[in-house]
């Protein structure tokens, strides 16, 4: 399984990292929509939807998001990003509270469709963060991979109280310090880099360093946040449906899902915060 794992996620990054810094954006934004295709597709899956209406809904997430690509992604969207950042607040926490089964007492069409709109926004984001330079971008992956691996290490090593047992037994508190400790290293010390050697666009944590100390390290606690909020929706709407990885696509990983449900919230996040 690990050398499964180790050989996918080699060859995902050989396609991933040129795409994101060939200086023309728009093979990014081809492997953008299939992602997004793909995540439409698990996601209607995961809410029961037939295999035709699970292949329809990844379509339609794909063309939506390219029709905004080409259609006015390129201008501001800061209303859209803080509309996205209270919609995704107010919902994780209703649903991390109310559990599994309240999930599954919304209607069908409601639960297919909300999610499909979430996915989409996060593929504008990702589009939108990679036009302010793929060092921006980047910073924002690095903070939800960092978050991710100091969090799962952490919990390792010093995890005893969970988290949310209900929804993903294997999270603990100390994982969830152990993320945020790890996301301050690595943003102190890319910042302290950017001093020494600027990089051709800013990176988020610049970006948010600009807003002032104390408002900068909110921020980052808040995005950690969030990541974690991202991870635990997604296994709670897995175990809603019974399955334990959002498809097999990916193998050793499982599905497209299971790689950026943390990057679902923080993506339209992270825009919101820098775009006010």
């Amino acid at each position: 399984m690990l050398k499964q794992r180790i050989i996918t996620a080699a060859l995902l990054l050989a396609v991933f990292l040129p795409a994101l810094v060939f200086p023309s954006p728009w093979f990014f934004a081809a492997l953008t929509l299939v992602l997004i295709g793909a995540a439409g597709w698990e996601w209607a899956r995961m809410q029961g939807a037939l295999a035709a209406m699970s292949v329809a809904s990844g379509v339609a997430a794909a063309l939506t998001l390219s029709a905004l690509i080409w259609g006015g992604l390129d201008v501001p969207w800061g209303l859209v990003w803080l509309f996205a950042a209270a919609a995704w607040v107010l919902l994780s926490v209703w649903m991390l509270a109310r559990g599994v089964s309240a999930w599954l007492e919304w209607p069908q069409g409601m639960r297919h469709g909300l999610g499909l709109a979430l996915i989409v926004l996060a593929g504008a984001a990702l589009w939108q963060a990679r036009l302010q330079g793929w060092v921006f971008l980047l910073s924002i992956l690095v903070l939800v991979w960092t978050a991710d691996v100091a969090a799962y290490f952490g919990g390792k090593r010093w995890g005893r109280r969970k988290l949310a047992p209900a929804v993903s037994p294997g999270k603990t508190w100390a994982g969830v310090f152990s993320g945020f400790a790890g996301v301050l290293l690595v943003s102190t010390t890319w910042l302290l880099w950017e001093s020494v050697s600027p990089a051709s666009s800013p990176s988020l944590f610049a970006r948010l360093w600009l807003l002032g100390p104390a408002l900068a390290l909110l921020a980052l606690v808040f995005l950690t946040a969030m990541a974690v909020v991202g991870d635990l929706v997604e296994s709670l709407v897995k175990r809603s449906a019974g399955i334990k990885d959002s498809s097999g696509l990916l193998p050793g990983h499982g599905g497209v899902l299971d790689r950026v449900d943390a990057l679902l919230p923080v993506l339209p996040l992270a825009m919101m915060l820098v775009s006010w």
